[in-house]
């Protein structure tokens, strides 16, 4: 039995457009997955109480980003959540680093680590901020309890 040359093209057009759209598809529901979940939600609100982190990056308007899902600081699992969120002002931007942990009693995430990583290199704990005159300060990202 022989098939046509022009058949297989358009199977091999029909395959190629098919998996590029599963694969978008798969895509925007992660994407969607994290930025409705209770740790990124989190993160994201500490970061706008922050009045010093949203000057530095010159918000408002906030633009967070999708997550890079290939980036090796992001890992989820039943109990702990690590997550980099790409953020930018209309200033500058950077990495909003966050850690938490699911309690078992309450099962509901709390955060444990929210730091703000400008791409000037420096660094604002959101969970214990510098008072609003101390632009100056800055500290160490802790990254030594991920994985």
């Amino acid at each position: 039995m022989r098939v046509s040359t022009t058949k297989l093209q358009h199977l091999t057009i029909f395959t190629t457009v098919l998996t590029g759209a599963g694969i978008g598809t798969m895509y925007y529901l992660l994407q969607k997955k994290f930025t409705e979940s209770d740790y990124h939600r989190l993160a994201l609100q500490q970061l706008e109480a922050c009045p010093v982190a949203m000057v530095s990056l010159g918000a408002p308007p906030l633009k967070v980003h999708n997550i890079h899902l290939t980036d090796r600081y992001n890992r989820i699992d039943q109990h702990t959540a690590q997550i980099k969120i790409p953020v930018t002002g209309s200033q500058t931007g950077g990495y909003l680093y966050t850690s938490s942990v699911r309690e078992p009693n309450t099962n509901r995430w709390s955060l444990k680590q929210a730091v703000l990583m400008f791409r000037e290199g420096q660094t604002y704990d959101l969970l214990s901020p510098p008072p609003p005159a101390a632009t100056e300060d800055t500290e160490e990202l802790n990254t030594d309890c991920w994985h």
